[in-house]
């Protein structure tokens, strides 16, 4: 059950210029029980996620900043660090803009109206239109959990499908008609991004991309796409596995080229990865099986700086006994974003020759890949 990440507390640049500039945002609450204390606004940042606060006087508040683009940010009337994950009305999604614009806040937090911002009147638009179906998946939410709790697995599976149909109606009714029909909109790479659950598929974003305004492309956010794009293609079935070299537990460097005349399964996994420890054991199954007949794993961790005493004690007490690599960069491992890896566990198993003939093999459909490859 895949969902369109549309919650704005997840923050992604979305950038049309280089050069840096100013934006002022001033709010004002009205009949809100937010009288006084702070509002805090949270966005992306250098590659991070920037955290500001401002007091409420009278009412009012104001926030400045340098951006150079429109982001997507959050506004917050708690702070994020203590607030609970279901509070809809103690937060909002907005845009940034290098700009001057203002916010109105009517009754609830959550409820504004944005005024000199062509980002938020678009982004407003485009999630008029989104609002039935997230109701719908929010009402579903609901009854998974009964359902789920009831041990009702018949109306588990058939909420599955009904959240997949919902999001399929999301990606290609309304986001992916708003990519084609304002290519140059501030918010069209926003709209393209949240197309994409999972892997980048070349073949249906790919022409979203091409059909976006050239300020869109050359952007941060166009840029990264492009090279997530990229990396989807050269990774793609068939293709012969980008080459690497990353250093071993022991600091020595180890190269996929040594692996060739085997088949073997690119691993990305992290330490602090929970599905990935799930996995695991699947994984030591179909190793311990097979490398018998010549079947090598060479695992790359996403694990984070400084962690590889973590990273170390994953290993041992799984019981992972294959060769592993990691560069401790978190999600700018190199390896990683030259496989255009946005989510762990994932792998790619090689031919001997070094081609990719299988990705994203889990539980059985990698012992079922393994069983067809052995079987003679």
């Amino acid at each position: 059950m895949k969902k369109i990440i549309l919650s704005l507390l997840v923050l992604g640049p979305v950038s049309l210029w280089a050069q840096e500039k100013s934006f002022t945002l001033t709010g004002e609450l009205k009949n809100s029980p937010v009288s006084g204390g702070y509002v805090y606004l949270a966005y992306p940042k250098d590659g991070q996620t920037k955290l500001d606060s401002a007091q409420v006087t009278a009412g009012k508040y104001i926030f400045k900043g340098e951006i150079s683009s429109p982001e997507q940010a959050t506004l917050f009337c708690v702070s994020p660090m203590s607030m609970p994950s279901r509070m809809p009305k103690n937060h909002v999604g907005i845009f940034l803009e290098p700009l001057s614009f203002s916010v109105t806040h009517v009754d609830s937090f959550s409820n504004i109206t944005t005024s000199g911002s062509v980002a938020n009147i678009e982004f407003s638009k485009l999630m008029k239109q989104l609002e039935p179906l997230i109701a719908k998946e929010q009402k579903l939410s609901g009854e998974y959990r009964d359902a789920s709790s009831a041990g009702d697995t018949a109306r588990v599976e058939q909420i599955k499908k009904e959240f997949d149909a919902i999001n399929n109606t999301m990606k290609e009714d309304v986001l992916t008609v708003y990519v084609k029909n304002n290519p140059a909109s501030p918010i069209a790479l926003f709209a393209l991004q949240n197309t994409i659950s999972g892997e980048v598929d070349p073949a249906v974003v790919g022409p979203l991309f091409d059909h976006l305004s050239e300020a869109n492309k050359k952007s941060e956010a166009g840029v990264a796409l492009q090279k997530a794009l990229d990396a989807a293609k050269a990774t793609s079935i068939g293709q012969v596995a980008p080459d690497f070299t990353q250093n071993d537990t022991l600091d020595k460097p180890v190269s996929l080229a040594s692996f060739r005349g085997s088949y073997v399964l690119v691993d990305f996994w992290a330490s602090w990865c929970g599905p990935c420890r799930m996995e695991n054991p699947n994984v030591v199954i179909a190793y311990n099986k097979y490398k018998g007949k010549g079947f090598k794993i060479l695992s790359v961790s996403l694990d984070r700086p400084g962690a590889k005493d973590k990273w170390l004690e994953a290993i041992h007490k799984d019981g992972l006994t294959w060769q592993h690599v990691s560069d401790l960069q978190f999600w700018n491992n190199a390896v990683a974003k030259a496989y255009g890896v946005n989510s762990i566990p994932t792998n790619f198993l090689l031919d001997p020759q070094g081609k990719i003939v299988g990705k994203s093999l889990r539980g059985e459909e990698l012992e079922k890949k393994l069983e067809d490859i052995y079987k003679n």
